[in-house]
């Protein structure tokens, strides 16, 4: 299947998704917490955002200022 994981790849992708959903704060992920995400389980910030966007979750308190 296109786009999909496969191995440690796709364990890191489930993983990354449910650290996310279980570090919501009143539906939004926020700023620093997607930081912490990213730092505990090695992949970009960018990598979080993406997954973010995915999964239709809006991040909170921006650090860069980029969503109020």
């Amino acid at each position: 299947m296109a786009g999909s994981m496969s191995g440690s790849q796709g364990d890191i992708g489930r993983a990354l998704e449910d650290e996310m959903r279980a570090s919501l704060v009143n539906g939004k992920l926020p700023c620093a917490v997607a930081f912490q995400i990213a730092r505990k389980l090695k992949v970009s910030p960018r990598q979080v955002g993406d997954t973010a966007n995915r999964l239709k979750i809006k991040i909170a308190n921006c650090q860069l200022g980029c969503f109020p």
